[in-house]
């Protein structure tokens, strides 16, 4: 149960530096990190993070991939854990 712990901790960590650095990258009109890895990030752990990160530096709020798609997957990671939990391991 740590190891999914520090892995959790460890990919929304990455998945907020993502969203900061392609922030950054707009502002400056440099190259920017792609949707599909942001997404990726999400899917794999990232998204509760990196969905606050956007709302909080206000981030691709405009774009429904991402402030209605990060949620969903976030709900069937969520769901997924919970079937995973009651009848796996407990």
């Amino acid at each position: 149960m740590e190891y999914f712990i520090i892995y959790i901790l460890t990919i929304s960590i990455i998945s907020i530096f993502a969203v900061i650095l392609d922030k950054t990258a707009a502002r400056k009109g440099k190259r920017r990190i792609s949707e599909n890895v942001l997404m990726t990030l999400a899917t794999i752990g990232g998204g509760i993070a990196m969905y606050a990160a956007m709302r909080i530096i206000r981030h691709k709020t405009r774009k429904n991939k991402f402030m209605v798609g990060i949620p969903v997957i976030v709900m069937l990671e969520i769901a997924a854990a919970a079937i995973i939990y009651f009848n796996f391991l407990k």
